[in-house]
């Protein structure tokens, strides 16, 4: 039997919480060797990546060109502030070597098409990073591609997360300053919060809309042509002072005529016994489902348990480790990935749109 390739990882600046290099050490057919940033860096960056590459026991060099020169990569896993993501996977793929980028893709639709075209370019492949293989995302797939419900018209998906984000809007005193983003996803790193790390504020859409997006995409196999939006800051002070969202509704217009919509927001550890109402709802021509994302999941309850700790655990859940199989499968056989590049643009273009018509009032057309 022929020994399967081991491939070769480095990690280009691991700010965020870490999961996605995790799932890269975690899988048999990858080997985390390096970890790199760029020198000029500021102190907290060099700080997370140190104490990363000291856990994995592999060392961390200072210099992105010389990480690539000096330890035979094949791949780079990209898990920086939103803002540099694209532009650590574009030297990457310039460098010839396949990308894994976490989300969102970018805080600008032009990195994401600087990011599209070194891709193609280049001729590797590329991962962003997703949930698409959450079993009930798999089930959900399964049922509409079967014809259990008919021909699809339209879908749903409802993406609240039940954490907070700092202190609750309203709190701030008069006279005092506004709330720092970046300083707030610093301080948000201990408790995990901190989906937003950059310099560049992001409300949901920005950050979250990759997930329930990406369902719509993989299930109705259709992009996304214009959009109307509604956005709010409803509930968290951070988000109240830099001006973006936490609570969002977007109708979708999708290519063939089906419509979609989604409902996304940051709602607070208050507002919900579980990690939040994250559900898919697809109607057909013949009859309609309705599948919570979290499930299957139990429920556990012990003496003196930790208030904040969640009650309800996920079981059967392998999406980290069936993402990395799915990328080891496009590495081996030239196929794309199931978020490749161009449609992680597309989502990215999608949610730029969403925030524009929140913003307006009006529709929006996605570019494409």
């Amino acid at each position: 039997m022929t020994k399967m390739k081991t491939f070769r990882a480095g990690v280009f600046s691991v700010v965020k919480h870490c999961y996605l290099p995790r799932a890269v050490a975690a899988h048999p057919r990858f080997e985390l060797v390096v970890v790199a940033d760029d020198a000029d860096q500021p102190d907290w960056v060099h700080e997370r990546n140190q104490l990363f590459a000291d856990e994995f026991g592999i060392p961390y060099v200072r210099d992105v060109a010389q990480a690539i020169a000096e330890y035979n990569l094949d791949l780079a896993a990209v898990s920086s502030e939103a803002e540099r993501h694209c532009d650590l996977a574009v030297r990457t793929a310039d460098a010839g070597l396949h990308v894994i980028a976490d989300k969102p893709m970018s805080t600008r639709l032009s990195e994401c098409d600087r990011l599209v075209e070194a891709v193609k370019r280049n001729n590797i492949k590329f991962l962003l990073w997703n949930r698409n293989y959450l079993p009930s995302v798999i089930q959900a797939k399964e049922a509409i591609a079967s014809g259990a419900i008919g021909e699809l018209q339209a879908i749903h998906v409802d993406f609240y997360f039940s954490k907070d984000a700092g202190p609750p809007k309203g709190t701030r005193a008069e006279g005092d300053p506004p709330i720092n983003w970046l300083e707030r996803q610093i301080d948000a790193h201990a408790d995990g919060s901190d989906g937003g790390v950059g310099i560049e504020a992001m409300g949901e859409l920005e950050i979250e809309g990759i997930y329930p997006l990406g369902y719509v995409l993989l299930l109705t196999g259709q992009n996304v042509e214009r959009v109307f939006a509604r956005t709010a800051t409803h509930f968290h002070q951070a988000n109240v002072d830099n001006h973006v969202d936490d609570l969002a509704t977007v109708s979708l217009e999708l290519e063939n005529g089906i419509v979609g919509s989604l409902c996304i927001g940051r709602i607070g550890a208050a507002s919900h016994p579980d990690i939040g109402e994250i559900k898919i709802h697809a109607i057909g021509s013949k009859g309609g489902i309705v599948i919570s994302e979290a499930r299957p999941e139990v429920s556990i309850h012990y003496r003196d348990q930790p208030p904040l700790e969640f009650k309800n655990e996920r079981i059967a859940n392998e999406n980290d480790f069936l993402l990395m199989d799915d990328f080891a499968r496009a590495l081996d056989t030239g196929c794309e990935t199931i978020l490749n590049a161009r449609s992680g643009r597309d989502i990215a273009a999608t949610v730029f749109a969403a925030v524009e018509s929140g913003k307006t009032g009006r529709p929006v057309q996605v570019i494409h």
